[in-house]
C-alpha cells in the first residue's frame, strides 16, 4: 500500500508557499510551489518542484476570489491531490504554545482572539485552514507555530519594560521564525557540528523578513524579533525596531491613524523605504552604482545584522556557529562578506571564495567560528509534525 501525503501551508504576509509530502521518514517532497504578489492584479502561482516543475501560471482573483480559492482549484486539479491525508499549516503566532496541535473548533476560536496579536499573518492563515474546513472537512488539519522555538528563552529575554499588568494579557516578546529556526538546529545536528548540542551559535534568517536567534546548548536563549514580526533587524518593508517616541510624533504631527501606522511600519518601512524603489537586495545590489539610496539601504541592513551578532555575542559569551539562511543569508555573498567585515574579533572570518560560490561552510580556516550557509526548509518541518500529530509516521 503507498504511504498517504500531507499538504503543507505556509501563508505569509504576502505569499503562500505549499508542498505535498509523502509520509516518509524523513517526508518525501513530491510536489512545490509558491503564490505571490496576493495583494495586486499581477498576483502568480508558480511550481518549483513536481513532475511538470518550472511552470508559471497567473492567478485570476477577479470577482471576490481569495488567493486560497485559487490555490485550493489548482491543487484539485494535480493527479497527487487525490492522495491527500491531510493539511499542515504554519501559524506565525501561538503566544505560549509550544508543541504542534491539531487543528480544533476550539484551537481556530482561540486563533481568532489573538489576531490583534499578529494582523499581518493571522487573518490568511486562519482563512486557509476554514478553507480546508468547508471543502474538505474530512481532512485533518495540524498547525505548528513559528513561536515554539522561542517558548525556552529566559524571563529576562521575554519581559517587555512597560507595566507589569500589561504581562497578564500576554504582551511581551515572543519571537518569531521558530520553525526555520527548528530546521537550522536540526542540519547542524546532522552535519555533526557540536555547539548543536554544547554550543554558542547565531542563527541569522535573513530574508524579505528578518530576525537572528541565539542558541546556547541547543536551546533559544534570545532573538531579535519581540512581540510582532515588525521588530528587530531592518527588513523588506518592516521597519524593524524604533523609537516608541517617534509613532507618538507621527500619530500627532501627521493625525495617523493606527491603521496608517500599521501599514506604515510594516509595508512602506525597511529597505523598500529608504531606497525609494524596492525590497529586494537584489534589485538594490544592481543599482549601487547609480542610486546612492541602495548604498544606504544595504549598508543599514549589514550593519544592523553585524550588530545584532556582536549583541548576541555578548549574550552567549562568544560564539562557535554562525548560520546564514533565508533569501538573502542563503543567497547573497555580497551581503555574508559585509556582515561579516570587522568581526574577527569575534574569530568571525569568512573565506571569500567559498562564499561566492555559496559552499555549505564558507569560513576561513584561520577562524574560531565555523560559519555555515544552509538552504532553510520550513515545509518539512510542518510536514513532520503533522505526519506524527495525524498518526502516518512509517513504522
Amino acid at each position: 500500500m503507498s504511504m498517504p501525503n500531507v499538504l503543507t501551508i505556509n501563508a505569509g504576509s504576502s505569499s503562500i508557499r505549499f508542498a505535498v509530502f509523502e509520509a516518509a521518514r524523513p517526508p518525501r517532497r513530491l510536489l512545490a510551489g509558491k503564490m505571490e504578489r496576493l495583494a495586486g492584479a499581477d498576483a502568480s502561482l508558480t511550481l518549483e518542484h513536481g513532475a511538470e516543475a518550472p511552470q508559471n501560471i497567473k492567478a485570476d482573483l477577479g470577482g471576490g476570489r481569495t488567493a486560497a480559492d485559487f490555490l485550493w482549484d489548482w491543487l484539485e486539479s494535480q493527479p497527487l491531490f487525490a492522495t491527500i491525508r491531510g493539511v499542515g499549516h504554519r501559524v506565525v503566532h501561538g503566544m505560549l504554545r509550544t508543541e504542534p496541535q491539531l487543528v480544533t473548533a476550539e484551537l481556530l476560536a482561540e486563533l481568532k482572539t489573538i489576531v490583534p496579536f499578529d494582523p499581518e499573518h493571522l487573518p490568511r492563515e486562519i482563512e486557509l485552514i476554514e478553507a480546508v474546513r468547508r471543502r474538505y472537512a474530512q481532512l485533518p488539519q495540524a498547525v505548528s507555530f513559528d513561536t515554539a522555538f522561542h517558548r525556552c528563552m529566559p524571563l529576562v529575554a521575554t519581559r517587555l519594560p512597560i507595566p507589569r499588568r500589561y504581562a497578564a494579557r500576554g504582551i511581551q516578546r515572543y519571537g518569531f521564525h521558530g520553525l526555520s529556526y527548528t530546521f537550522l538546529m536540526q542540519e547542524l545536528e546532522r552535519l555533526g557540528d557540536p555547539a548543536a548540542l554544547r554550543g554558542r551559535i547565531i542563527l541569522a534568517h535573513l530574508g524579505g523578513g528578518a530576525s537572528l536567534a541565539a542558541v546556547r546548548d541547543g536551546r533559544c536563549i534570545d532573538t531579535s524579533m519581540g512581540f510582532t514580526p515588525t521588530a528587530g533587524l531592518v527588513m523588506g518593508t518592516r521597519s524593524g525596531d524604533l523609537d516608541p517616541g517617534l509613532m507618538i510624533y507621527l500619530a500627532l504631527a501627521d493625525s495617523l491613524t493606527v491603521k496608517q501606522l500599521q501599514t506604515l511600519v510594516n509595508h512602506e518601512s525597511g529597505l523598500l523605504g529608504i531606497s525609494e524603489s524596492s525590497a529586494d537586495v537584489r534589485d538594490l545590489l544592481e543599482r549601487e552604482a547609480s542610486d546612492p539610496r541602495a548604498v544606504e539601504a544595504l549598508a543599514l541592513f549589514c550593519y544592523q545584522a553585524k550588530k545584532w551578532i556582536g549583541a548576541f555575542a555578548a549574550a552567549l559569551g562568544g560564539v562557535d556557529t554562525l548560520v546564514f539562511a533565508g533569501g538573502i543569508g542563503e543567497n547573497s555573498a555580497p551581503v555574508r562578506k559585509r556582515i561579516c567585515e570587522g568581526l574577527q574579533y569575534l574569530g568571525i572570518d569568512i573565506d571569500d571564495s567559498a562564499n561566492e560560490r555559496h559552499a555549505p561552510r564558507i569560513s576561513a580556516g584561520r577562524g574560531a567560528v565555523t560559519v555555515r550557509v544552509i538552504r532553510t526548509d520550513e515545509e518539512s518541518v510542518i510536514a513532520a509534525s503533522s505526519i506524527r500529530l495525524m498518526g502516518f509516521e512509517p513504522t
